[in-house]
C-alpha cells in the first residue's frame, strides 16, 4: 500500500495553524511547566513581557525521560548577556529537578525584536505558529497570519550555508566520547531535517513538526536523498554519539541542502547577530 501523507496543518484559508495548547501538555510534564512558569517570574518580574513554550511538550507528544523542556521569553527590553545567562541557569535548575525532562532549551529576545520587520519571517512566524503562551500578552495578535511559502522558507532556513563552518569548529572541538557527542547529533539532525523539509514545503503546501513526517514529505520531491534524511530524523529522536554521522552532515548532506536551499528560495536576510 502507499505510504499515507501527513496531515497538512492548515487553516480553511490554507494559513498555518498554531501548534500546540496547554490542555495538550501532557500531566506528567505539567509541575515542570508550572515551576518554569514560576521561576521566570522570579529571574524577570515586571521586565518580562510575555513567555511561551514550544516544542513537544505543548503538542502533547513528549516522552518521559526523553523529551526537553523549550521555552521562549519576550522582555520589555533587549536582554543582557546577565539575562541569557540567568536564564540557562534557571533551565539547568529545572533540568536537574525533574527527571521527566532531558535538557531545556531557552530563548531570549526583546518585544521588539521579535515584532520587528526582519524578523516577521522568522521569529514572529516562530511564536505565532510554534509557540504556546503560559505567561502574559501573545505578541501573536500582533503579527500576520502565515502560509507555507517561498518567503517563510527563505527567512526560516535560507541559512544552512552560514552554519556549516561553525558545526566544523564544533565538531573538531567536541569530545569523542559516544555519550558527549548524542546532544551534538540531535541538535544538528534536527536542524537539517527542519531545513530539508522547509525546501519542499511551499510545493506540498502544508506544515508539520514531526520529524519523521517532515523527511517523509522531503523523499517525495529528493527521492535520491530521502534514505540520509530518513536516518537524520531518527537521529533527532534517537541521537547516537558517532562522529562519522556529523561529519556525514558537514561534508555530504549539509553542503548539498544549503546549495539546493539557495536555489530555490535564495539566501536568508542577513542579521546582526
Amino acid at each position: 500500500m502507499p505510504e499515507t501523507m501527513p496531515s497538512k496543518g492548515l487553516d480553511p484559508q490554507g494559513r498555518i495553524e498554531r501548534e500546540g495548547s496547554l490542555v495538550r501538555v501532557p500531566h506528567e510534564f505539567r509541575p515542570v511547566v508550572a515551576a518554569a512558569r514560576d521561576r521566570l517570574l522570579d529571574v524577570f518580574g515586571a521586565r518580562l513581557h510575555s513567555a511561551y513554550l514550544y516544542g513537544s511538550i505543548p503538542r502533547g507528544t513528549a516522552r518521559v525521560g526523553r523529551s526537553d523542556l523549550d521555552l521562549l521569553v519576550a522582555l520589555r527590553e533587549e536582554p543582557s548577556d546577565a539575562d541569557r545567562e540567568a536564564f540557562r541557569a534557571l533551565g539547568d535548575a529545572l533540568d536537574k529537578e525533574f527527571p521527566q525532562i532531558d535538557g531545556v532549551g531557552t530563548l531570549l529576545y526583546s518585544r521588539a525584536r521579535l515584532l520587528s520587520e526582519l524578523e516577521r519571517y522568522d521569529l514572529g512566524w516562530f511564536v505565532a505558529c510554534l509557540c504556546t503562551p503560559v505567561l502574559g500578552e501573545d505578541l501573536a495578535e500582533y503579527l500576520p497570519r502565515y502560509r507555507p511559502d517561498s518567503l517563510l522558507a527563505r527567512e526560516t532556513n535560507g541559512d544552512l550555508a552560514l552554519f556549516l563552518p561553525r558545526w566544523r569548529e564544533r565538531i573538531a572541538g567536541a569530545d569523542v566520547s559516544g555519550e558527549a557527542l548524542r546532544p551534538l547529533v540531535r541538535f544538528m539532525s534536527r536542524h537539517l531535517v527542519r531545513t530539508g523539509f522547509t525546501l519542499v514545503m511551499p510545493r506540498w503546501n502544508g506544515w508539520t513538526s514531526d520529524l519523521r513526517e517532515m523527511a517523509q514529505v522531503f523523499g517525495a520531491y529528493y527521492p535520491e536523498r530521502a534514505g540520509q534524511m530518513r536516518a537524520a530524523a531518527e537521529y533527532g529522536y534517537e541521537p547516537e554519539g558517532d562522529p562519522a554521522v556529523l561529519r556525514s552532515y558537514v561534508d555530504n548532506l549539509g553542503p548539498w541542502l544549503a546549495e539546493e536551499y539557495a536555489r530555490v528560495h535564495g539566501v536568508k536576510a542577513p542579521r546582526p547577530d
